[in-house]
Order: structure tokens, then sequence, then C-alpha cells
């Protein structure tokens, strides 16, 4: 062998064994603005860690859903890190799909989390997914067009206010609409906001012995007042619009409320963003006086796969994306308005944060009084506030989900959706051993 044909070989070798050690993970993530943002800021991170690369994979919320329980279930090893909820998480570490997050470095503090996000994503004393924002839901709404209708928000409203409100400031002919709320079917869309709903109506979606209850006329009083409510004073269309479509509707002033997710106060906050940004106002999600308001609990979590061949490299990139150095790097870049929500005590006690977030105490507040071990009036077998946390709730949701976005649609009446809702259910779960 001549010196040249070794020292080639060796070049070649060094340069095979440098991009080997090159990691790249793919992550898949929903895009919604927080995710888009930390996009953007992951220069910081490879700086820190110039060893591993990013591949995004990102998809409308439903798409995501589909994709990673896929993934996941047929160990296709697809993903290095995952984008999920609460729903999911302890579903999955208990199949074994989800590797537990034990080394997310000394200064992660896990304990800063705050209890209701990290309780939930918690299983036999282990996290099992670290949240990247946490939300409850609740009222946001036009002052402007609340003043000029003589009306006056209370901080805890009710549904008979809120709905009379809303027919009062809509004016269809300058396409401002009394009310936003989704109709996009999907477990995670229009049934999150409809379960939540439900929940202050006296509704739940099986009693004790895992029976369906949409033949109760507590949802049937839930599904004819939002049904009513949205022809009355929503906008064209709303059986297709979910967070996103609801959203835009909202800051570009086509909206009087909307009742949604904690994480959008940011967004409609935002001048940048939103062309009502100094005329919003927030409020509690309403109640029906039974001692539930509709407000949900969730927090969008970053979890690494148990088919990941890269779990050291994903664990690092997780611990960046939800650690207080991330929440300061986004306060630095885009301003403490935008600083991911719902996660961290010290947020909340920050007190930049609580000046430029006018919403943060109604945020803490809803987060903190939702109970997802007691989230209905009457007793229920099962835990989730939004969602019922057993398997098949992911496939019974999403089909129930659609009946109720026709009914929105016209294409059924009330009763219809609703039987087509219980007989649904009641074959699902007898399917599955619930029910005999």
């Amino acid at each position: 062998m001549t010196l040249r044909t070794f020292l080639l070989g060796a070049c070649s070798a060094l340069a095979f064994a440098g991009m080997a050690s090159a990691e790249t993970l793919t992550i898949a993530t929903v895009n919604n603005g927080d995710m888009i943002r930390m996009q953007k800021l992951t220069d910081d991170f490879k700086a820190k860690n110039p060893g591993i690369d990013l591949e995004w994979v990102t998809l409308e919320e439903n798409v995501l859903r589909q994709k990673v329980t896929t993934d996941i279930a047929t160990k296709g090893g697809q993903y290095d890190v995952l984008t999920i909820g609460t729903y999911e998480v302890p579903i999955w570490a208990k199949q074994g799909w989800l590797v537990p997050l034990d080394n997310l470095g000394a200064n992660y503090d896990v304990d800063d989390l705050l209890p209701a996000i990290r309780s939930g994503l918690t299983m036999d004393g282990k996290l099992y997914a670290a949240p990247f924002y946490g939300e409850s839901s609740m009222v946001m709404y036009r002052k402007d067009l609340f003043d000029a209708a003589g009306l006056k928000m209370p901080d805890a409203p009710t549904w008979d206010f809120i709905a009379d409100a809303a027919r009062k400031i809509t004016n269809k002919d300058k396409e401002v609409y009394g009310i936003c709320l989704r109709g996009k079917a999907g477990w995670g869309e229009n049934m999150a906001f409809l379960t939540a709903m439900s929940n202050s109506f006296g509704a739940r979606w099986f009693d004790e012995n895992w029976k369906p209850q949409f033949d109760q006329p507590e949802w049937k009083d839930t599904l004819d007042f939002y049904v009513k409510l949205m022809k009355d004073a929503g906008p064209p269309g709303a059986s297709s619009n979910g967070f996103n479509e609801n959203l835009a509707l909202f800051q570009t002033g086509k909206c009087g409320m909307w009742i949604d997710a904690t994480v959008a106060a940011s967004f409609v906050s935002n001048p940048k963003e939103s062309t009502v940004a100094d005329k919003v106002g927030f409020a509690l999600a309403p109640d029906k006086g039974l001692g539930k308001r509709g407000n949900w609990l969730w927090a969008w979590s970053l979890a690494i796969p148990a088919g990941s061949q890269k779990a050291e490299a994903a664990e690092k990139f997780v611990a960046w994306a939800t650690s207080k150095d991330y929440t300061n790097l986004v306060a630095e870049k885009d301003g403490w308005l935008n600083a991911p929500p719902g996660t961290r005590a010290s947020l909340y006690a920050n007190a930049e944060y609580q000046k430029a977030a006018p919403f943060a105490k109604m945020t803490i507040d809803s987060i903190n009084s939702a109970d997802p071990s007691k989230p209905t009036v009457k007793p229920v077998p099962y835990v989730g506030v939004q969602f019922v946390a057993i398997p098949e709730f992911q496939g019974i949701g999403t089909a129930i989900g659609q009946q109720f976005s026709a009914a929105l649609a016209g294409q059924l009446s009330v009763d219809q959706a609703l039987q087509s809702a219980q007989q649904l259910a009641t074959r699902e779960m007898t399917k599955a051993g619930y029910i005999k």
C-alpha cells in the first residue's frame, strides 16, 4: 500500500466517523404558533449541541395525532421526539411505548413544573413527557364591542350571559360574529370543546358502569344550546373551524368572543399578529350554575418513543425546549408576552411576565380549577376533563365528533347526531369489553 493510498483511506475513515457522530433527530410537532417559534430558535440548541441536527415534521393537529399514534403502535421508529398531549402520555407509558425522562439535567428543576400539569405526565413517580406549554380554556372577548352594546363581561360568566351577549354583538353585515367556537371534527378539536362544555351542563360520557350517556337530557341540552348559538351568532362554515381557524378570525376582528385554549391569549394580545390586540379582555370559562365550569386541562408535551435509537440526544433536546432557559430565550427574542405558558410556577411568580401578560392570572386560575379526577357533576369511572383517559377514546371521540360537526353544518338534526353517538359509543364500548 502506498503512503498516498493509506492517507486517503485514513481521511475517508475519519470523514465517515464524523458523519456517523452527527445524529439527526426527527421531531414530529403540531403547527401551533409556539411550536413554529421553537423551530426558529433552535440555533441556540445546535450551538450548545454541535453533534445533533434536527429535522422537523410539522402537521395539522388531527394529522399529527393520527401519524404519531400509528407510528408508535406499530413500532415504526419514524420519529425521535413526539409532540403529544395529556391524553396519550399515561396510556402510552403504561404500554411501554415511551422512554422515562430520567436525565433532563441538574438545572432542569422538575419541581418547578405546575403540579396540575406534571401529574398528568407522570406514572409510577416517573415523568414520561416534558410539558412545552400547558393550558386550560377561557373566554377571550372584544371589550370595544361589549362597550358599544352596553354590556359588561363578568369575571365568571354563565352560558346564558354568553349566549345573550353573542347575539347582541353580532353584526353579520360587517362580518362580525358574536362568538367563534370549534366545529372541526376530531376528539381533540370539536370534542375537546364540547366535552368540557357538557361537563358544565351536567352531562358525562359514561355512567359508573361505562354505559354511554348521549341519550340523556344533559347532552341534548348541551348540543341544542351549541348549535342554536352558532347558527345565530357564529361565522359561516363553522363546522370546518378548529383552533387555528378561529384564532385567525379573532385576530382579524371577525369574532366578538372566542372560548378556547388559554395559550391563545398571547396571540390575540400581540399587536404584531392581532388587529384587535388592544381591545381584548379575558374571563373564566362559562358555567350553568351546577358547580363545574366548561374549562379543560391540557399540555402539549415532548416525549421520546421507545423505538428511537437516539434517546440520549432526544432527551437533550426535550430538556432544552422545556427548560427555564428556553423561556428566557423566548422572552429575550420575542418578549415576555410570548413565553410558553402554563408549565412552570416560576413564570407566574415573574413580575416581568405578569406585567407583559394581562391574562396570566386568569390562565393560572383556570389551570388550577380544572380537576381531571372529578371532571363532571355526576360521578364517573374515568379521568380526564375534555377527554376520557382510555385507549378507545381516540377513535370513539373522533367518530362522535363527526356526528356533532354534521349537526352544526345542518346535515343532521341534534337528535340524529346524539342517537348516532349513543349507538357508536355503545357498540365500541361493548366490543372493547367495558359493557356486556
